[in-house]
């Protein structure tokens, strides 16, 4: 098993660049046309394919070579203690200061509460979004929204096939439309910071604020784990902060939108995600 905080104190690992700012630069409510991939250092904003630029250091291949989880200190058991009882505030400014550029935001932009609240600790924190090209065109066009009002270091990331094939709410789709661009967006970075709750699932009932994912090989950081989803909206009442439209008319959680309905009154906010399946991860987290 591998250590979290010998994992974060490694140093040495070189990571891709992106431009701050980019615009998604979309035509409002296309949700069809040609997709193509970005196998190759590739990502797509908006439909347009553009070259990201990557550091001529960068070695998509290479590993760390790291000790073992017996080798943690008392006082790095310590730190990582100390984040459960931390605030998010404070949380997000100890990934920011022990991380630095190997840190990425990954956000579905339900909201924009995690990332008012990194912004404050780093103005150029690097932000993902994954176009699975299928989002509501109001996602996309909260997305911009965002972007604009924060000047956000953003990096919008669309997944490796075409936008016929593994179709959205088809066996395949999230893995290929999420994980694995997730997967690209980490490559070279140290840690991933998430808006996750406890309160969202069951299975997410018991995250650690900050934990060792060994799929990514990555350290995780939920600043927001043990809020509510009442304090998510007291913050966003608190902050003036823009608002998702669809969140004004019923949708809880929101997806991608084949896969996502408003919920009843009453009902959990996830049970407008894949409503019948009985799925309710896409992968991501668990």
């Amino acid at each position: 098993m591998i250590s979290i905080i010998n994992f974060i104190t490694y140093r040495g690992r070189d990571h891709p660049t992106t431009a701050r700012g980019t615009q998604l630069g979309r035509n409002r409510g296309q949700r069809s046309g040609a997709h193509i991939a970005n196998a190759n250092n590739h990502e797509v904003i908006g439909r347009d394919t553009k070259e990201v630029q990557m550091s001529t250091e960068h070695q998509p291949g290479k590993t760390a070579t790291l000790p073992d989880w017996q080798l943690m200190t008392e006082q790095s058991h310590e730190d990582v203690a100390r984040m459960e009882r931390a605030s998010a505030q404070e949380v997000i400014r100890w990934a920011v200061q022990t991380f630095g550029s190997d840190l990425v935001l990954a956000s579905s932009f339900q909201d924009c509460v995690l990332i008012d609240l990194a912004v404050r600790e780093d103005p150029m924190v690097q932000v993902v979004f994954l176009d699975t090209c299928y989002h509501f065109p109001e996602t996309l066009e909260f997305v911009d929204q965002v972007r604009a009002r924060y000047d956000l270091n953003l990096r919008v990331i669309s997944p490796g096939i075409p936008i016929d094939e593994w179709p959205c709410g088809t066996e395949r789709c999230c893995e290929l439309r999420k994980v694995e661009p997730l997967r690209r967006a980490l490559e070279g970075k140290r840690c991933w910071m998430t808006g996750l709750k406890r309160v969202d699932s069951p299975s997410r009932a018991s995250s650690k604020v900050v934990s060792f994912d060994a799929d990514k090989r990555v350290v995780k950081v939920n600043p927001l784990a043990a809020w509510t989803d009442e304090d998510v909206e007291q913050y966003v009442a608190d902050q003036a902060l823009l608002q998702h439209p669809l969140t004004l008319t019923g949708y809880a959680s929101i997806g991608c939108a084949p896969t996502t309905t408003p919920v009843t009154l009453g009902a959990h906010p996830r049970s407008g995600r894949w409503s019948g399946t009985g799925k309710t991860e896409c992968g991501l987290h668990y």
